[in-house]
């Protein structure tokens, strides 16, 4: 048998990002045994990098907007595949959560009479993002650390996660991993287990994701046996750097836009102008003589194209490119140095000025800023009870970007940081009852602990076998090219072939040295998760045959009114796990109840 370290609670938590972190603090108030399980550093989550604000209808800049307006952009943004039930309770719960952060100490930027300041995100109807700056999802993450802090929650740093294990019912009991400075193994018994990982972007050549972002919770959820939805609506977005190259994939927050920030292409010309839905036309400038006038007598920007839904902003982007309007680099500029004093920039965006001041010698108070589309955010997730964020596996709970239905094709602006403190609340609350209810202390299997260590020891024991970053290299081209904004059904099919292959490639990867901070061998642990996650984007992309929110395919342009009821589910056999193949049905959206789907048809 071999050796690990054991560790025993009520509640785990895998991953300390928002989500995760408030979910660790409602699971600790109700005088639980609670656990946080990160990846790396405490405070280093993902999260950080969520500049522009939290969406919440506290009505502080416009008095009219209100859960119900909040809840119809949700929906609108993402061409109604939402659970519409966790796109209510998110609505209407936002703002008690921002002004909880509030009262455990965050410090949000003020309107002139004291009350929190909100600003505009493309798809929102009113300005609803309550900010500190554009250094919002640190001071979040901030301010939900002290508080876990305090309430001496466990946590556990540098933990890479393995694999969920289960017992003889197959309920979730715990999970198992490796500390990364050491390379030994621990195990942790849980009654409930919350993933709250994070994101996939790794997993693409371009993104704004963090190293961390491989995937972990998406896969090993799968390979327990949980449902997962949506996998094909992958957001990019609009404003990604791609030039210089010390910059690449890093995210330029849509706050740029919000607070004037203009698109051009090649040719100096606002091309957003050109790409207005027919729908938004009656509320949005016809000309740019009208778009600046807003800007000059109004703090409300929602009426300028350039802070459309994201989907939409990103494919107008790729469409300049390919038309040959783009930069020299392959994306168009982002100019706000010309609409805005430095001194305004400096205050209203101090991180993207110092970010790109000291990064890339950019400054973005006297020129403009080369963006194109970089994978950004991830739709789809495990399935999960709205109320409760339990998954179809007894045991355990999914909240933030591992959970799915909440964002449906597409995700607004803002939306990420309100539904990680909605949701993850919720996932601690949901955790927490099923602990209490579930009898005797959980129990895992001696012999999966020994079969997961001998899979992840595996790359040792191999000589002259592939090399893990070459794969990590391929699957990413893979991804970019075959995988991206823009798909057809014989890139696709072409991609799972490519997958196929990398997977076997997988099974002889070899490291060197030893267990203790070995990056190769790391990244041999994260290519099953990349690899599983990546196999269910491509299948689901492959299935869904239109064009609707973060999904594009170039072969069926426009949504299909049949395949809008329905949401595509992953699952895989639990018995078999990794090398189980992914099946996908089509299973009909959960039904809206009449009231709501009212609000739908009122306005635009």
């Amino acid at each position: 048998m071999p050796e690990y370290e054991t560790h025993r609670y009520d509640v785990i938590v895998i991953g300390a990002g928002g989500a995760g972190l408030r979910a660790a603090i409602e699971a600790r108030a109700r005088g639980l045994r609670t656990a946080l399980v990160c990846k790396s550093l405490l405070g280093k989550a993902h999260t950080v990098m969520a500049e522009g604000g939290v969406a919440a209808a506290m009505g502080n800049v416009y008095s009219e907007d209100n859960w119900q307006v909040h809840f119809r952009d949700t929906m609108r943004g993402g061409k109604y595949l939402n659970n519409w039930r966790m796109a209510q309770l998110h609505a209407q719960e936002a703002p008690d959560r921002v002004y909880e952060l509030e009262s455990w100490g965050a410090l949000f930027d003020r309107t002139k009479d004291g009350r929190i300041l909100q600003r505009d995100f493309g798809g929102h109807r009113y300005a609803r993002l309550a900010h500190v700056g554009d250094r919002t999802g640190l001071e979040l993450i901030r301010t939900l650390q002290q508080r876990a802090v305090h309430m001496d929650i466990d946590v556990f740093m540098e933990c890479k996660v393995l694999r969920l294990l289960t017992d003889g019912d197959g309920a979730v009991s715990g999970a198992i991993g490796y500390w990364r400075p050491t390379g030994d193994m621990v195990v942790f018994e849980s009654k409930a287990t919350v993933l709250a990982t994070g994101s996939i972007g790794r997993s693409y050549t371009y993104t704004s994701n963090s190293w961390e972002s491989t995937g972990d919770g998406h896969a090993m959820a799968m390979w327990a046996g949980a449902d997962v939805i949506e996998m094909e609506c992958v957001q990019f977005h609009p404003t990604g750097m791609v030039w210089p190259l010390s910059v690449r994939g890093l995210l330029v927050t849509e706050g740029v836009r919000g607070d004037g920030g203009a698109l051009k292409n090649s040719e100096d010309r606002r091309f957003m102008f050109d790409y207005i839905p027919e729908m938004f036309r009656a509320e949005t400038a016809d000309t740019e003589e009208e778009a600046d006038a807003w800007y000059e007598d109004h703090i409300n920007y929602r009426r300028t194209p350039d802070l459309l839904p994201r989907d939409e902003v990103a494919r107008a982007i790729n469409s300049e490119v390919k038309a040959g309007r783009g930069s020299p680099h392959g994306g168009v500029y982002l100019d706000i140095a010309s609409r805005r004093s430095p001194e305004y920039i400096r205050r209203r965006l101090p991180s993207m000025y110092h970010q790109f001041m000291e990064l890339a010698g950019v400054d973005i108070t006297s020129e403009p800023m080369e963006v194109g589309p970089t994978c950004h955010y991830m739709m789809g997730g495990v399935r999960v009870d709205a109320d409760t964020e339990a998954s179809t596996v007894p045991g355990l709970f999914a909240a933030g970007e591992v959970a799915g239905g909440m964002h449906g094709a597409n995700r607004l602006g803002g939306n990420s940081l309100s539904d990680l403190l909605v949701f993850g609340r919720r996932a601690g609350i949901g955790a927490s009852d099923y602990a209490e209810g579930r009898s005797g202390e959980p129990s895992v299997s001696p012999a999966e602990i020994e079969e997961v260590v001998a899979d992840a020891l595996s790359p040792f024991g191999r000589d002259g076998g592939e090399n893990p970053y070459d794969i990590h290299q391929d699957l990413q081209s893979c991804m970019q090219a075959l995988v991206g904004i823009i798909r057809t059904g014989s890139e696709l099919e072409q991609a799972l072939e490519k997958l196929e292959e990398l997977k076997e490639r997988t099974g002889k990867v070899s490291v060197s040295g030893g267990r203790a901070y070995n990056p190769g061998w790391n990244l041999a642990t994260d290519l099953p998760s990349m690899l599983t996650v990546s196999t269910a984007i491509a299948q689901g992309a492959l299935h869904r045959k239109e064009s609707r929110g973060g999904h594009t395919r170039d072969d069926y342009p426009g949504p299909d009114p049949e395949l809008g009821k329905v949401n595509f589910v992953q699952r895989q056999n639990a018995q078999r796990g990794y090398a189980a193949p992914v099946q996908i049905t089509p299973e009909p959206l959960p039904q809206m109840p009449a009231e709501l789907q009212a609000l739908l048809e009122e306005g635009h």
